[in-house]
């Protein structure tokens, strides 16, 4: 689908100037600047999106209506313990028993079984969707690690304090930058295949918001890369190929809807659907890890989303529910680059690695309105600024608005076949659609891409709930309230790691009572205190995109 009459116009005018935008650098933001373009623009400073939870640990804090909404839903179990004697589902024998649960079968659920499996935990590993269907499969650009004779961990921790407001967790940025090169050999030692120079070294280039160039990838499908190397691990010691230690069991379409804890407040286990059968299944667990993502598929102010299908905040309702306490849960991030054409695509992910490389941002009139390595949340408020205030932005036939991605700029900075070989996957995307991006400019806008906030963990994925520990895009406090490109798919496997050793080390010390429902029935009970009704149950599990209003 080539661009429209209706946009032609202006990119005539892109194309007129890039020679003379190819001598140009536009300046990057000063810290006021900064400032006052987030409050003016960025969507986590609308204050009519936004309101206060009503009850549980974080009560009075601010989130976004949606998410408020999910945390104060009722649980999916009440119905069966207002029709039955109260915990009459835990009588029956579980249908597993595991040392470690881990709920989430992304790139943190999968880094957490083989360390748990490897320091002698037996695991079961329970996912919503398939192994592997997760945000992890989806980023694209990278995975920072400070691993060159120009950089260490401690200019790698100021950029992440910087990109995150320094409102980050200062323990949890030091263990997400000290275990940085660790993982990154853990990862190559296992398979993954990160580009290399040609005398073998790792290649790196920039991010958003990095001093120095620390971004590792594999082509534009870094996640996928990491995802497929972290599955086949799993498996092969789950199938009895590999055991040195514990074993590893998957089970797919089977996503928690509530925790287990004992007398004591500790984790028991959880309560499973089948998604195949609709029945509830009882495991009893020494500890849990909660590795479900984020929350993009509850569409923030309306706004689309890079998140699987499955991305629906289960982990935190359920931490949540069973007294872990939240943190940073008013601020989302929303990926400057987007995709805004053809409608079909609208809202995947343009890798940030496409402005590492070179490419500029342009107005409908083809000038340079932003640096194009701002950080996200500035890049993103910018974009919404040109097209929202000035009116300079690319409306489409469908009426979504746009700004210009100037692509072609990378063969012409960085040789030809630079963006053939270094975003083959993105090649493909928009060649389905009779669009050539080393050719022609692409259109983008911020899309819903990442849960800056979540669970409050310790360094080693620990919570306030014993037993219960978190990792990946479900904890909240190490991107404080701005996360750069590249340190997701770091965090995913560096806590991952941290709370599989951890949980297994657990298992071992701990041996929870009988599981009950008790806080559960608290939780109700608080809830028809606050008269919380009307409110539908949660987790979500998978989001309703049926039309409504008897639509065709």
């Amino acid at each position: 689908m080539p661009y429209p009459p209706a946009v032609r116009e202006s990119l005539a005018k892109v194309e007129a100037s890039r020679s003379r935008r190819l001598r140009e650098t536009f300046p990057r933001l000063a810290p006021q600047e900064r400032e006052s373009l987030l409050s003016a623009f960025h969507p986590d400073y609308i204050a009519h999106a936004f309101r206060g939870i009503r009850l549980g640990q974080n009560r009075g804090d601010r989130a976004p209506r949606e998410l408020a909404d999910v945390l104060e839903g009722p649980s999916l179990v009440a119905d069966l313990l207002q029709k039955a004697a109260p915990d009459s589902i835990l009588r029956y024998p579980p249908a597993a028993e595991c040392d470690v649960l881990i709920v989430g079968g992304g790139g943190a659920g999968a880094s957490a079984a083989l360390l748990a499996q490897q320091n002698g935990a037996e695991v079961l590993l329970t996912t919503k969707l398939r192994f592997g269907d997760a945000n992890t499969m989806m980023a694209q650009g990278g995975i920072q690690a400070a691993d060159k004779e120009n950089d260490s961990p401690a200019i790698h921790y100021l950029d992440v304090m910087g990109g995150g407001g320094f409102a980050n967790d200062p323990d949890l940025v030091a263990a997400l930058v000290t275990d940085a090169p660790l993982v990154i050999a853990w990862l190559e030692a296992l398979g993954v295949m990160f580009d290399k120079e040609s005398d073998g070294a790792l290649r790196t280039i920039h991010g958003g918001g990095t001093s120095r160039k620390r971004m590792h990838a594999a082509r534009d499908y870094t996640g996928a890369e990491i995802m497929r190397v972290l599955r086949d691990e799993v498996r092969s010691r789950s199938n009895g190929a590999l055991r040195p230690a514990g074993s590893i069991r998957v089970w797919e379409f089977r996503p928690a809807i509530e925790l287990l804890l004992d007398d004591n407040g500790q984790i028991a286990g959880a309560i499973l659907k089948d998604l195949d059968t609709d029945r509830l299944m009882v495991v009893h667990a020494k500890a849990v890890i909660v590795a479900t993502g984020g929350s993009g598929r509850l569409h923030y102010q309306g706004f689309p989303t890079t998140n699987h299908y499955g991305a629906t905040g289960d982990g935190l309702v359920l931490a949540y529910r069973a007294g872990a306490k939240l943190a940073f849960v008013d601020t989302m991030q929303y990926h400057p680059t987007g995709a805004a054409f053809p409608e079909q695509i609208v809202g995947q992910l343009v890798t940030e690695k496409v402005r590492g490389l070179g490419a500029q941002v342009c107005n409908v009139d083809g000038e340079q309105f932003v640096h194009p390595l701002e950080t996200r949340d500035v890049e993103a408020a910018a974009f919404i600024r040109e097209c929202a205030e000035r009116k300079r932005g690319v409306v489409t036939p469908t009426g979504q608005p746009a700004v210009w991605l100037e692509s072609p700029l990378i063969d012409l900075l960085k040789g030809p076949g630079t963006i053939v070989r270094e975003l083959p996957a993105m090649v493909r995307q928009y060649k389905r659609f009779d669009i050539d991006m080393t050719r022609e400019p692409i259109l983008v806008y911020p899309t819903l891409h990442y849960q800056n906030g979540g669970v409050a963990i310790r360094p080693d994925g620990s919570t306030d709930v014993p037993g219960l520990f978190v990792a990946g895009e479900a904890a909240g406090g190490i991107h404080g309230r701005n996360r750069l490109m590249g340190n997701s798919l770091l965090d995913i496997c560096v806590f991952g790691r941290r709370a599989g050793t951890a949980a297994a080390e657990w298992s071992r010390r701990n041996q929870p009572g009988l599981p009950r429902l008790s806080h559960v029935e608290r939780w109700e009970q608080a809830r028809r205190e606050a008269g919380l009704d009307g409110l539908k149950p949660s987790p979500v599990i998978l989001p309703d995109y049926t039309r409504k209003g008897g639509q065709d």
